[in-house]
């Protein structure tokens, strides 16, 4: 006796409407957002129709599920713009990388403290790394007195949320705006 396959299973973001409901009740809301009541699902179905719009399925675990009368076209529209939202607010904190080195001329040490000052200005994280390249690593304390001071000349600015700590044969060290600049 052959064995039997379940039918595929719809995506979990998939949205049943109209005649993709399969249960005998639902409870339904109008269009204007005034509850119906629970009543059979083809009822529902024959109102949707009647006002030109769609029966759609908005809570499928509730027993029974809530089904809503409504333009899915315009539904869908809106859920795509609220992910979109969501989106690209996540990404608005990004991690900024600057790289030392333990014997940094003071230059190049004012230049990347000033980029780091405009990258927390931002709102953006900072992540500061120093590598040791050949015998440098024999002077760790070099390096921890680089970031320690790098620390000094911005904590009016930002906040350490990773420390300076060593890793392998580089110090990293990570960086937040300070609550003053999120309020911003």
């Amino acid at each position: 006796m052959a064995m039997r396959r379940p039918p595929p299973r719809a995506p979990q973001n998939f949205t049943r409407i109209n005649h993709r409901i399969r249960v005998p009740e639902v409870r339904c809301i109008d269009a204007q957002g005034e509850q119906i009541g629970v009543i059979a699902t083809r009822e529902a179905l024959q109102k949707a129709e009647r006002l030109g719009m769609d029966l759609v399925e908005v809570s499928p675990t509730a027993k029974p599920p809530v089904c809503r009368i409504m333009d899915y076209g315009k539904f869908k529209y809106d859920q795509e713009k609220k992910q979109k939202h969501q989106k690209k607010n996540a990404a608005a904190t990004k991690v900024k990388e600057l790289k030392f080195h333990a014997n940094v001329e003071e230059h190049d040490y004012a230049t990347k403290v000033r980029h780091a000052r405009d990258f927390l200005e931002s709102g953006n994280r900072v992540k500061c790394s120093l590598f040791f390249r050949g015998r440098e690593g024999a002077h760790q304390e070099l390096g921890f007195e680089v970031m320690n001071r790098v620390l000094e000349d911005l904590k009016d600015i930002g906040n350490a949320e990773q420390p300076p700590r060593l890793m392998g044969r580089s110090i990293i060290m990570l960086l937040t705006p300070s609550q003053a600049i999120k309020g911003k």
